[in-house]
Order: structure tokens, then C-alpha cells, then sequence
């Protein structure tokens, strides 16, 4: 699943190339389908990042991208080759120069200003864990709202902090040296501090210069790069998203 940072590096890259320019929209394959409201060319006024939401502003509209497990944008020169099949493409922003292609994904949809605010997923969206501003202190607060809740279920949860996914939840807890699996009542601020902190450092690379080797995620049964213990995986949560940690380092 495309999480917080992919989110934001295609945001910027679909800012720079379109932000502030006239658009032509056109929607294609599954996203014929979709109430558009009528837009079909138009100003984009700015591109927002909201954890794992692409939020397309336009004049009278917002163009709300999810891209789910398997979905992707494209962002290069007007009439560039597609990495992917045409089949497989929901919409089309063309500019003078550049265009966006968003290739698959559950969520293609607009919005007017107006229902954004109240939407019911985006308005229940906690802080983004990339916000310049982030308060550290209320995303613990937020976090403790469940005492009972595993740290990596809780790290999921949108509503608590927005932009995790199941790849930085298993790398932030490992680089905490805290166990995903303990309690978040169990747990200090200062570790729940240092775990967030950990999320967003490692997001905020990714941004910059693209994602490092993972440490544990995807590695079940490799040798931990700290102490060479076989690194365990196993389900969490009630969606069952696997978790990955060393259960030495994180003990």
C-alpha cells in the first residue's frame, strides 16, 4: 500500500509539474464511471498530501485520489510513454507540457470544498505524521486512547496518525528498539515518542531520496542487521496486517 511518503513525493511531483496551470481532465477506463461533477478541464489550483490521501484542488472541486494496496500515479512529459497499461488507467491531467496518470486504486472521487470538510474519512483523518507542524504530544495523547491496543494496531489507525502503513509501523518500532506487540499503556512517552519520531525521520528520507533497505519488513526468518536474531512475523490487529520486529532487539 502506497503509505504517507509515496503520498507526498507524487504530490510534489504532480505540483511542480501541474500546480497553477490550466488541466485538461480526462478520465479513462474504470474512472468513466466516476462523478467527476462535470470537470473536465479547469485550474489546478494546489496538491495536498493528507497522510495517505491526494488531495487535487481545483477551482470549484477536489479531485480525492487513495491509491489502496496496488494503485500508482505517473508524472512526466505530455505524450512520455505510460509504464503501465492504458487499460489500466482511471484518469488523465494533461498540461501544456506534463502530464498525471493514476493507474488503479479504490478511491477516485470529487468533492467540493464544502463536503470535504465534512467528509467522513478525510475530516476523521488524525495528524499527518509528515505535517511540518506535527505536535509529538498529541499524537501520543491520540495513540493512548486505547490502552488495551497493540502499538502496531494503533500505529494503523488513520483516525490516531495518518500516513503509517504496515512498512513504516514495522521499521519505526524496530528503530524505537520497542516491541509492537506491547500494550500502548504499557509503553512511556518517551518510547512512544521516539517511535513516532522514528516514523516520521524514516518517511521524511524516503521523501527526500527514496526508501532505504528495510531492516525488518518483509525479512521473517533473516538474521536482525543489530543482533543476527531471525527476524519473526506474524498478523496483528483485526485486519491481520503482518507484522515484522526482532524479538531480541524489541523484547
Amino acid at each position: 500500500m502506497a503509505e504517507g511518503d509515496t503520498i507526498l513525493r507524487t504530490a510534489r511531483r504532480i505540483g511542480t509539474a501541474l500546480e497553477g496551470r490550466g488541466v485538461e481532465v480526462e478520465p479513462r477506463g474504470r474512472g468513466r464511471a466516476v462523478d467527476l461533477g462535470g470537470l473536465r478541464e479547469g485550474r489546478l489550483e494546489r496538491v495536498e498530501a493528507r497522510g495517505k490521501h491526494l488531495l487535487l484542488h481545483f477551482e470549484e472541486l477536489v479531485l480525492h485520489s487513495h491509491l489502496g494496496m496496488s494503485g500508482s500515479w505517473q508524472v512526466g512529459r505530455r505524450g512520455a510513454p505510460w509504464r503501465k497499461p492504458a487499460s489500466s488507467a482511471w484518469l488523465v491531467l494533461r498540461g501544456e507540457r506534463s502530464e498525471a496518470i493514476q493507474f488503479g486504486g479504490p478511491t477516485l472521487r470529487a468533492l467540493t470544498p464544502a463536503r470535504l470538510r465534512t467528509d467522513p474519512v478525510l475530516s476523521r483523518l488524525g495528524p499527518d505524521v509528515l505535517a511540518p507542524d506535527l505536535d509529538l504530544d498529541a499524537v501520543v495523547a491520540s495513540l493512548r486512547s486505547n490502552p488495551a491496543r497493540d502499538l502496531g494496531d494503533a500505529l494503523l489507525d488513520q483516525r490516531l496518525v495518518a500516513g503509517i502503513g504496515n512498512i513504516f509501523k514495522s521499521e519505526a518500532c524496530f528503530a524505537a528498539g520497542v516491541s509492537p506487540w506491547r500494550p500502548v499503556g504499557s509503553i512511556g512517552d518517551s518510547e512512544l515518542r521516539a517511535v513516532v519520531e522514528a516514523a516520521r525521520g524514516l518517511m521524511g528520507a524516503s521523501v527526500e531520496g527514496g526508501r532505504a533497505r528495510a531492516a525488518v519488513y518483509r525479512r521473517a526468518g533473516r538474521p536482525c542487521p543489530a543482533c543476527g536474531t531471525a527476524v519473526s512475523a506474524r498478523g496483528q490487529g483485526d485486519s491481520n496486517r503482518r507484522t515484522y520486529w526482532c524479538p531480541r532487539c524489541q523484547s
